[in-house]
């Protein structure tokens, strides 16, 4: 019996348990036409990384081109926030086509190569080390507020240059971004209020890279600005871009990791017999299972058939890793989480010429992160019910609002 599709993406069902959902419409309308917002949503995985390898048919310069207006609606007072968000996102580098984006790119390429991110392993072990000395003082934690925010961002605070004691406020404001795919109705205001409070705050320092640069992240920036491939405004909105997604992708690997391997109990006690030899597999089931982004957007270029449809040129199309990572034709037992998985073609950093810059860290976090949590804590346990948990209202992140453990 075919049922009717919930076209609300931002309702509880869907945010809090998004896989069932998923797999109807992999089941029933893989390509299909979300009339509540005017946009196709990609929910199979062969259709995500056609759309991913085929550039040309999908802009991602839809914050500049999309004829529509916001979705979920905004009160009309918030039109002009509205325009003002609008501007700053497209001067993001993941907002640009070939070849504005290769070029502003390439500035940032060679900062995040392996090599040199493989130098912050033990700066990242460290760093878990001390989280984690101060959880077992407690006797507990929550694994969100405790553990996977404070990691990820000391590195990306460290990595640009920030002072350690201005992350809290740097979260603080960043935390405001995140109404950027949420769909509360007055959601402009906080999400101008972040964007300004991070310019106002990294304005200063950006002047000071642009006169003396140094070996930070910020530095590579501003040397993009005076080799004229970024404007002022395109260095300070990458630098708001990079110290995003540099921190919140991987709080979602690590608290979504975490729940995976507490609610799999034989997962988690064959991770523990080998934490080091297991540890690569298991963060790369993480990073499928429960993936850290949820979904991208892109807007057709120009009139394209995809999946027996016909997209037609300038309407929006946003893919789902979600459900491409539990597509059954790519990954056998999509449902189970399996740590030993191999082959793992997950798509949790995207792909195609848009795939993650900073998955090389991302990974390296997470991997340190549930190793070093498996080998202190061989026994960890939920702190309230599963059904209690809840999760952001986001179209765009997997994020838990919560997660407290113990291990006694």
């Amino acid at each position: 019996m075919v049922t009717a599709i919930n076209d609300d993406l931002f309702s509880p069902a869907v945010v809090n348990d998004p896989y069932t959902y998923f797999s109807q419409l992999r089941d029933e309308d893989p390509v299909h036409w979300n009339e509540k917002y005017e946009l196709w949503v990609v929910s199979r995985y062969a259709d995500l990384v056609w759309v991913t390898r085929h550039p040309e048919f999908f802009s991602s310069e839809w914050w500049k081109k999309d004829p529509r207006g916001p979705y979920p609606e905004i009160d009309e007072s918030d039109l002009g926030l509205y325009q003002y968000v609008r501007e700053f996102f497209s001067d993001w580098f993941i907002q640009h086509d070939r070849p504005e984006h290769t070029e502003m790119r390439m500035v940032v390429h060679s900062y995040f190569n392996p090599k040199a991110m493989e130098l912050w392993r033990p700066i990242v072990q460290k760093a878990v080390k001390s989280l984690l000395d101060e959880a077992e003082e407690r006797g507990s934690m929550d694994a969100m507020k405790d553990f996977a925010i404070p990691l990820p961002l000391l590195v990306i605070a460290q990595m640009m240059g920030m002072p350690n004691q201005d992350r809290a406020f740097i979260r603080e404001l960043a935390e405001k971004l995140l109404f950027l795919g949420r769909g509360e109705l007055n959601r402009m205001q906080p999400l101008t209020d972040g964007i300004k409070g991070l310019l106002e705050y990294l304005s200063p320092i950006v002047a000071e890279r642009v006169k003396n640069p140094g070996e930070d992240l910020l530095s590579v920036l501003a040397i993009g600005e005076k080799k004229g491939i970024y404007t002022r405004d395109e260095v300070l909105a990458n630098a708001v871009l990079l110290l995003l997604a540099g921190h919140e992708t991987t709080i979602n690997l690590i608290c979504n990791g975490t729940l995976a391997l507490i609610q799999h109990p034989d997962q988690l006690a064959s991770f523990r017999e080998d934490p080091t030899g297991r540890t690569v597999r298991a963060t790369e089931e993480c990073l499928r299972y429960d993936a850290p982004v949820r979904s991208i957007q892109r807007i057709a270029s120009e009139d394209v058939e995809l999946g027996g449809k016909m997209v037609r040129k300038d309407e929006r199309l946003r893919w789902f890793i979600s459900s491409a990572n539990r597509d059954p034709e790519v990954f056998p037992n999509p449902e189970t989480f399996d740590i030993a998985r191999y082959p793992n073609p997950h798509v949790a950093f995207g792909s195609g010429i848009h795939h993650c810059l900073g998955s090389t860290l991302a990974r390296l976090e997470g991997q340190e992160a549930l190793r070093l949590l498996v080998e202190r804590f061989p026994r960890l346990n939920l702190e309230v019910p599963a059904r209690d948990l809840s999760y952001q209202p986001s179209i765009t992140f997997r994020s838990l609002k919560s997660l407290p453990v113990s291990w006694n």
